[in-house]
């Protein structure tokens, strides 16, 4: 079971860190924690593909240092099966709710974990 926990640990804090303006304004780092064959289907509903994403993450919401950041709350992950681990989280930033699910995965032994899949929901206002 430890196993489990820590492969849940890890993608959470991979999760976590592509959150933090540091990592958003740092292509190279962002590169590191995602998968390349990443694919997110963002918010507003469009389709991102890894160099897409790269490309504009710079200067998407949360990646200004002293502008509104992410706030994860109810972050649980669950291990799928050896190699992939599903989060799934709410963020608020600048009054937006949204409801987060995430699959990470492994490759390989020592290999690290990275974002293969990431879908987000607005989430109305009266949280429905």
């Amino acid at each position: 079971m430890s196993g489990e926990s820590d492969d849940v640990g890890e993608a959470i804090a991979g999760e976590v860190r592509l959150m933090d303006p540091s990592v958003r304004t740092s292509p190279s780092v962002a590169r590191q924690l995602l998968d390349p064959h990443f694919v997110e289907v963002g918010v507003s509903g469009r389709r991102w593909t890894l160099e897409e994403l790269l490309a504009e993450l710079p200067v998407m919401d949360g990646a200004a240092k002293d502008g509104p950041c992410y706030e994860p709350s109810a972050m649980v992950g669950v291990l799928l099966a050896p190699g992939l681990v599903h989060l799934t989280y709410e963020t608020t930033i600048g009054g937006d709710r949204a409801r987060r699910s995430s699959l990470w995965r492994k490759q390989s032994a020592g290999a690290k974990w990275q974002l293969y899949y990431h879908q987000a929901t607005p989430v109305g206002p009266q949280g429905m």
